[in-house]
């Protein structure tokens, strides 16, 4: 059986102290699953994703990671509740959680392998990274990453003279820079139609696989969310209704998910 990576519980979330987008969390996430995250818009899925990398800050509740998996942040225990920890432990978490997002967040003004090389910035000094001084090695391993997503032909073009899918591809390939534990994805094929939308699930399905990765991945079509994934998460109204495998969610366990907060 695989190693848990992390574990939340009874996570929480509100803006005003009141109204609660998480509603007490509860999950154990293994090393290497990777997981579909459905539910309606407004359910609490993106809030989830951005409490996990401290994109925002959860009200109450725990994230506890293996201490393993998060080298380099110091602590006296094997388990590290992430919602504690601050300043530089805050990167070090940070390079080891890869974030996919909507919109692909890349620079489109510069070169494929300038924004994979992006990735990497978490490893590098103050100096070396503002002044974006990447060693040969880290060129190397640039490419290769962008040969691992398809689009090593494509490393000195420009970003903004790609295809969407391509460039959410090149995002794959800047994350896994990062030497990720994890990876988040946002709705990482919304904007993207159904063909291309299967070849970048196919690739990050392939490289989460290869590598041990862990991958939560918000979908918003049913059909995709059952193709790729392990397991499958669903949100309603900031609770978990379903937590299983493509083939217990059944229409019933759909029409939870699915159905609206009254």
């Amino acid at each position: 059986m695989s190693e848990y990576l992390f574990s939340v519980k009874d996570l929480k979330k509100s803006y005003d102290g009141n109204n609660f987008i998480l509603k007490g969390i509860n999950l154990d996430i293994k090393a290497g699953e990777f997981i579909g995250v459905l539910g309606l818009s407004g359910a609490g899925k993106s809030t989830f994703l951005r409490c996990i990398n401290r994109l925002i800050d959860a009200t109450s509740g725990e994230i506890i990671f293996k201490k393993s998996f998060l080298t380099g942040i110091a602590s006296d225990t094997q388990e590290i509740d992430i919602n504690k920890i601050k300043g530089a432990d805050l990167r070090l978490l940070r390079r080891k959680i890869g974030m996919v997002f909507q919109q692909f967040n890349i620079v489109k003004r510069l070169s494929v392998i300038d924004n994979v090389l992006s990735g990497s910035l978490g490893y590098q000094g103050t100096l070396r990274g503002t002044f974006r001084m990447f060693s040969l090695e880290d060129k190397k391993i640039a490419l290769a990453n962008l040969e691992r997503v398809g689009l090593l032909d494509q490393a000195y073009k420009r970003a903004d003279a790609l295809s969407g899918g391509q460039q959410q591809r090149v995002a794959i390939a800047r994350t896994l820079m990062q030497k990720p534990a994890l990876i988040l994805a946002d709705e990482p094929v919304a904007s993207l139609d159904p063909k291309l939308s299967r070849e970048v699930l196919s690739i990050l399905q392939k490289v989460c696989k290869e590598d041990g990765i862990s991958a939560l991945v918000s979908l918003h079509t049913l059909e995709l969310t059952k193709l790729y994934s392990d397991r499958i998460i669903g949100f309603q109204g900031g609770e978990i209704t379903f937590d299983g495998t493509a083939e217990e969610l059944n229409t019933d366990e759909i029409e939870k998910v699915y159905a609206r907060v009254k």
